[in-house]
């Protein structure tokens, strides 16, 4: 599993990057050190740009006890809502037979797909047949608009981070449009007024690496 990585925001300053679980005591110690008249600490997944809601009420086990429980459902969550591995049940091509009984193949999930007979005269007499296939396509698809959905999620992330900390500064709308205009020139010149720690976070969101969605098809 992987480890959460976020960071912590005071007003416009940043106040700890890291692992979760290290981040969220840094907020909690500056939460009981600061005074009232501070601003509050925002915390936001450096994945999304989504702000992550602590518990920080009792002492710092407390905190980190719900922080582990939260993580814990989280978990149970994502395992209940995946589908169950099953056989692979569609037919190869129009009229074909369908694959015998026997253990399911790990991670393969049965749904049904509906084509016009050439398409399955097609796929059948590809290599592997029409499962294979059809994975072969899907994957392929996916390479090839990864760059793009990469770059569509990353302004996502940075609007999400913005919206939350920066809606008050100067030329906030202008920056938005600039953001999804893909206007690096005119986004950086006004990001280059704010706050060097949003400045700095806001290029991070966008400039963050792709992750690593292909893989070798096991089945194929």
């Amino acid at each position: 599993m992987s480890t959460q990585l976020v960071t912590a925001f005071r007003g416009h300053q940043q106040l700890a990057a890291g692992p979760l679980r290290d981040v969220a005591r840094v907020v909690w110690h500056s939460l009981r050190e600061a005074p009232p008249s501070l601003s509050a600490v925002l915390v936001f997944d450096d994945a999304t740009g989504q702000v992550i809601d602590l518990e920080m009420r009792g002492d710092e086990s407390d905190m980190l006890a719900h922080l582990e429980a939260s993580a814990r459902r989280h978990s149970i969550a994502n395992v209940d809502a995946a589908p169950a591995p099953v056989a692979v049940g569609d037919a190869e091509q129009a009229g074909g037979a369908r694959r015998a009984r026997g253990r399911p193949r790990l991670g393969v999930v049965a749904r049904e797909v509906t084509l016009l007979p050439r398409h399955w005269a097609w796929l059948g007499s590809q290599p592997g047949g029409a499962s294979v296939a059809l994975r072969r396509l899907v994957d392929d698809a996916r390479r090839a608009n990864a760059a793009c959905e990469h770059a569509h999620a990353a302004r996502g992330a940075a609007y999400r981070f913005m919206h939350a900390i920066a809606g008050d500064l100067s030329q906030f709308e202008e920056a938005s449009r600039a953001l999804f205009r893909d206007d690096r020139d005119r986004l950086g010149s006004i990001l280059d007024a704010w706050p060097r720690d949003v400045h700095a976070f806001v290029l991070r969101l966008l400039e963050q690496p792709a992750l690593a969605q292909n893989s070798p098809d096991p089945l194929a």
